[in-house]
């Protein structure tokens, strides 16, 4: 079993990273502003760190075999975490990317296409420059899994397809996964690394 920290714990997609670990048996020290909130439980240790707070932040991480990011991509530099992790000594780093990179055409990303959500641009830039920066990482060992096109609150059912770099879309038309399943997704990974300095994808 592997001692993890997740950053963003509190989150969406950290919340599910946390669940299935401990479902799995993992101990996971949860990392976020707020991540007392989660309150105690079994398995779990929480600290409330800025993540923009480096030192604070490598602190965090430290003594662990691997870091999950789940954190959002605006408004933190893709160093701050990249950097804390090696500082800390930990070679393991696996982030939470988003759709925008995915091709969803040949050549043509989905951030690039036209009618992409402008709500969305600014994450999805960020998420895309953080992919680019860890492509010319050559010490950590980092993975940078994309959810589909919707990341959605539905059900764990433990059935899904994997991708490397171009948007996984169903039989009808829709490109989706739900955060659970993601998080079966990345745990396996974590625990049978497949993905070593790649990105890849899930869907259904």
């Amino acid at each position: 079993m592997s001692k993890i920290a997740i950053i963003g714990a509190t989150g969406r997609a950290g919340s599910q990273l946390l669940e299935e670990a401990l479902r799995r048996g993992h101990t996971v020290t949860a990392i976020a502003r707020k991540a007392s909130s989660l309150g105690a439980r079994a398995g779990v240790t929480t600290k409330d760190v800025d993540v923009l707070d480096a030192a604070a932040l490598e602190s965090a991480v430290a003594g662990h075999d691997a870091v999950f990011s789940a954190a959002h991509f605006s408004g933190i530099p893709a160093s701050t975490i990249i950097n804390a992790v090696k500082k800390a000594g930990v070679k393991r780093l696996l982030v939470v990317g988003g759709a925008g990179s995915l091709f969803g055409a040949p050549g043509l990303k989905l951030i690039d296409a036209p009618g992409f959500p402008a709500e969305y641009k600014a994450e999805a830039t960020a998420g895309s420059l953080f992919l680019d920066i860890l492509r010319q990482e050559k010490e950590l060992e980092w993975t940078f899994l994309s959810p589909s096109a919707e990341f959605v609150e539905e059900a764990r059912t433990g059935k899904f397809r994997l991708g490397k770099d171009d948007l996984l879309v169903d039989a009808n038309g829709r490109s989706w996964i739900s955060f659970k399943d993601f998080a079966i997704a990345f745990i396996d990974e974590l625990e049978k690394p497949a993905h070593v300095r790649e990105r890849f994808t899930v869907g259904y």
